[in-house]
């Protein structure tokens, strides 16, 4: 290997040594139990329970509400859960979070010295993507709220700003400089953000017109905003197979759980807000440290980019560095309650909870500016600004273990969830994806697979302390309990098969919620599907469980989840954007064939 290529791949490899090191608060205190962790490894758990089971892409996570499952792979993005599931059959599963934190953080410092790579020499470029893997609300995402789907934003958001700073065919027409060969990159950037958290989606989207349309004010060119309406156009198409469900059938489930909590109300959240809700007591302590990290990030690159300006180090090119510029100023603006209008008038945009997700933007920004700032022209004093940024590299780990990373109950544990899982315990179900008129709290722990009994809103078991309701097998009001069978080739928990003889017309409670897509079999007679509107419903309960009714004698009950119209729909959507996604990469390889790289304009 020739020095040259060496060199090329050193500003890489210190980047993935700076991700390395970035999490060794895992490798010291073991698996950081962050917020969203249980959620995530439930997810990674069930998926891959799916797979072996010959589903690649389930909809049923059987797990939540402790076994009795919801529609979690309909509504949640598929990026980080398919990636969590594929990991746990490389690593063991308590070395999963580490690879993933580690990966993205890697991804992260990556990208954003790509984008930096196009106005400024390898090695502060490389420091760049250090500094952005580092920053605050990098490490606080991944430590102490552990969401993964958002942590993926550090490496979506410099790819998008990449592929829109582009310009290929300066002398061109406008669809020439549009089609440069960026558009079906940015396309499979911006599927690449929503495939990953729709919130993220909502930024990406967000962020793209915002930067295209200063790009092609400053440029004077409908270039930029051609491209960004392409890439959005198949991007979205792409992935229409996740979002056309997601989208449709929220009205099946209590969606807006996810925003009409206090604690996720977008005035709620607002820099250094407090309240006086004993409610909102531990949301306000949250928003006190997400609001420092806020404060001094964006006030880090506001510095930054002032220094670099006054020693003119910004590039020439100033359609890059302006929307650089802007972004911090306006998440700045975000963050404050002036701002509130905006939240309310954007479509999607209070569905982002928490204003401060926006610092997932000010990453590369942030990494950018100040190593233009810090980094001297002279070659001794550049050892200097290395020494420094290393130590303040360390620094933040170091406050990271001891303010971020989480520590785990025994329930909440690898281990302790990975028992959980193989005894068919359960996890907690979440809110947003309970049936209608449902209450999580209802649901009990221990349910046998189906109950019979003649009413078909009989509790099961309650719970007087607050406590999750726990199932007696001395319960009077089950007349008798049965097993699911094992179905020979469609053993799944999206296939479920269930024969006995019933001592007496009644109800079977199965141990299983209600969603329009299953379709309920008894005796080979549909009694159930409420997704076709010629089928019947079944009773309402208050835990969401299903109630079939049976006659007496031998009965067989089928239940088997069903391809709706609308993943019909999605399927084909994306099938057909791929397709055209595939014309546009040959338009623009036909258009940019022989052409040098394309650069900023």
């Amino acid at each position: 290997m020739d020095l040259s290529r060496l060199r090329r791949l050193l500003g890489p490899a210190i980047i993935c040594l700076a991700a390395f090191i970035a999490t060794s608060p895992d490798l010291m205190h073991k698996t950081s139990c962050g917020h969203d962790f249980d959620f995530h490894l439930a997810s990674w758990l069930d998926a891959q329970a799916s797979w072996k089971h010959g589903l690649p892409y389930p909809h049923w996570a059987p797990s939540p509400n402790y076994g009795a499952g919801e529609p979690r792979f309909v509504f949640y993005p598929p990026l980080t859960w398919m990636l969590g599931a594929a990991f746990g059959l490389i690593f063991p599963w308590k070395g999963v979070e580490l690879a993933i934190t580690c990966s993205f953080l890697a991804a992260t410092g990556l990208a954003t010295r790509m984008l930096a790579r196009q106005a400024m020499a390898d090695a502060p470029a490389t420091l760049a993507g250090c500094i952005a893997l580092f920053s605050g609300y990098s490490m606080f995402t991944a430590f102490e709220r552990t969401a993964f789907g958002e942590l993926a934003g550090g490496f979506w958001i410099p790819l998008l700003l990449l592929l829109i700073f582009r310009d290929g065919n300066a002398q061109g027409s406008p669809w020439r400089r549009a089609l440069d060969g960026s558009a079906v990159s940015l396309a499979l950037v911006i599927s690449g953000a929503w495939l990953s958290n729709a919130p993220l989606g909502v930024m990406a989207s967000y962020l793209l017109a915002g930067v295209a349309l200063s790009v092609a004010l400053l440029r004077r060119s409908w270039a930029p905003i051609l491209r960004s309406l392409v890439a959005v156009t198949l991007g979205l198409g792409l992935t229409a197979i996740y979002l056309v469900p997601a989208a449709v059938e929220q009205k099946w489930v209590q969606i807006s759980q996810a925003t009409n909590d206090p604690g996720v109300a977008i005035e709620n959240s607002f820099l250094f807000g407090r309240h006086a809700d004993p409610n909102l007591e531990l949301h306000d302590v949250e928003l006190m440290r997400v609001s420092i990290i806020a404060l001094v990030m964006i006030a880090f690159t506001l510095v930054s980019f002032f220094i670099a300006w006054r020693r003119g180090r910004l590039p020439r090119q100033r359609s890059w560095w302006i929307p650089l510029a802007l972004i911090p100023v306006v998440v700045l603006l975000l963050q404050l309650p002036i701002s509130l209008p905006l939240w309310n008038l954007l479509p999607k945009l209070r569905f982002l909870q928490f204003p401060w997700r926006w610092l997932v933007v000010t990453e590369a920004p942030l990494g950018i500016f100040i190593a233009v700032a810090i980094w001297p022209t002279r070659r001794w004093l550049r050892v200097v600004a290395i020494a420094a940024s290393t130590a303040g590299f360390l620094f933040i780990t170091g406050v990271t273990l001891f303010l971020f990373h989480q520590h785990c109950d025994p329930e909440d544990s690898v281990r302790g969830m990975l028992a959980a899982f193989s005894s068919g315990q359960g996890f907690e179900g979440a809110d947003e994806y309970a049936p209608p008129g449902a209450d999580n709290s209802q649901v009990a722990f221990g349910l046998p697979d189906a109950c019979l009994t003649t009413n078909p809103s009989v509790v099961l078991a309650s719970s007087d302390d607050g406590n999750t309701p726990q199932w007696d097998p001395a319960n009077p009001h089950c007349d008798a309990i049965y097993t699911w069978l094992r179905r020979a080739g469609r053993n799944s928990a999206e296939h479920l098969l269930l024969s006995a003889n019933i001592p007496h017309a009644g109800f079977l409670i199965l141990h299983l919620r209600t969603y329009p897509a299953w379709k309920v079999n008894v005796n080979g007679q549909t009694v159930a599907l409420d997704a076709h509107p010629i089928y019947g419903s079944l009773p309402r309960r208050d835990d969401g469980l299903m109630a079939v009714p049976v006659p007496r004698g031998p009965v067989q009950v089928d239940v088997d989840w069903t391809i709706t119209g609308d993943v019909v729909m999605g399927r084909l959507v994306s099938l057909m954007s791929l397709g055209y996604l595939v014309i546009i990469f040959l338009i623009e390889r036909k258009l940019n064939a022989g052409k040098s790289k394309p650069n900023l304009g």
